[in-house]
């Protein structure tokens, strides 16, 4: 094979890219060599480009990514989280963490919190650490990465999804709890939202509603997995408001993904006696939440929190995916591809057209059908 790779480098200093090319390094213990397949551009990504949020700089973007094995290191893993054998060739998603597994986090089973995590689509370009990012023709998977084979019956734009979008999700319903026969909302039905719609119908919920304030996100969610949408008349904080009216029934489980302060203290007063929240979305400086004590101790009320995931999560998103392929058409929901020479023009489009997601191909354009 070519032991070079072309790269996107972004400058968070002039908020600008920079194409690149770099000789492939040999690689060390524990690590795999992936040619990239599909890219798709994650909002943290977006707000990285928009100044709101600050990476390692430079830094390659993208971590919602797949592609197929092209080389083994000495000591890289033989099977995946599955339990099937990593060959040259298979086609792989994997975690947006490398982290120690014998680490005290990791023990306690919250991995992606380890003292020695490495991000992919967030670390800093150097002399001795590149291609971690997914604006790249290649990319090295680190030691202790989890990774896991994806059925080539699912698409490259959609299993890119998988390992960030689908993966959180799936974390989310874990901290949830029971979600069978349970009424759920939905808070938020950006891409994380929509999936998250669809996994809650998937794993039995009685019945989903989707919130959001905009009303065409919203509709869009009843193609995936929701009954009943939710468009507040006041919904731009902070004159936001969720009456009880809005809901007509409480609700057993609330996954909010807006981050928003008065969508997650408006969702209070919907929430029945023993139901869960689980707050997704609220990475980013905001206000603090009011909450009477009281009503959530009498109301018998859990209040969570997550950020990223964990293996069963990973694993967890693979299969459903690959169990509901036919059922959903996740494609539809990334308004626009480009080559990395567009990637420039894929920023903009993600910003401007606001779609769920915007895709990237390493060069030569994908020709897989999308499911």
């Amino acid at each position: 094979m070519n032991r070079v790779s072309s790269y996107i480098e972004f400058d968070n200093a002039t908020m600008s890219f920079h194409k690149k090319t770099i000789e492939i390094p040999a690689l060390k213990t524990g690590e795999i060599l992936v040619k990239i397949s599909y890219t798709t551009i994650c909002r943290s990504d977006i707000y990285t480009f928009q100044g709101k949020r600050t990476e390692k700089n430079p830094t390659i973007l993208g971590h919602e990514i797949t592609g197929h094995i092209v080389e083994l290191g000495p000591g890289a893993p033989t099977k995946d989280l599955r339990g099937l054998p990593l060959i040259i060739d298979s086609r792989v998603t994997w975690g947006i963490y490398a982290s120690d597994p014998t680490s005290e986090y990791s023990k306690k089973g919250i991995p992606q919190k380890s003292h020695d995590l490495f991000k992919y689509g967030h670390e800093q370009i150097t002399m001795e650490s590149n291609l971690h990012g997914g604006l790249a023709e290649y990319i090295i998977l680190r030691k202790n990465t989890p990774i896991i084979i994806v059925d080539e019956k699912v698409s490259d734009p959609v299993a890119s999804l998988i390992n960030c979008s689908v993966a959180t999700v799936a974390g989310a319903m874990r901290m949830a709890g029971i979600i069978k026969n349970q009424i759920v909302m939905i808070c938020g039905t950006g891409m994380l939202g929509t999936i998250a719609c669809a996994m809650a119908k998937k794993m039995g919920a009685k019945e989903v509603l989707a919130l959001d304030a905009n009303e065409q996100r919203a509709i869009t969610a009843l193609n995936f997995g929701a009954d009943k949408i939710i468009v507040p008349e006041k919904n731009e904080a902070p004159e936001f408001s969720l009456s009880t009216a809005d809901v007509k029934k409480k609700v057993d489980v609330v996954i909010d993904f807006t981050g928003i302060p008065e969508v997650i203290m408006s969702s209070f007063d919907t929430m029945n006696i023993g139901a869960t929240l689980v707050l997704i979305g609220s990475t980013f400086p905001q206000a603090d939440l009011q909450i009477n004590a009281e009503k959530l101790v009498r109301n018998i009320w859990t209040i969570k929190g997550l950020h990223n995931y964990n293996e069963q999560d990973l694993i967890h998103a693979v299969e459903f995916i690959e169990d509901t392929m036919s059922t959903f058409q996740f494609s539809k929901l990334i308004g626009q591809e480009y080559s990395l020479d567009e990637v420039k023009n894929a920023y903009d489009y993600a910003i401007l057209g606001n779609p769920h997601r915007v895709g990237v191909y390493p060069s030569k354009k994908n020709t897989d059908g999308k499911n």
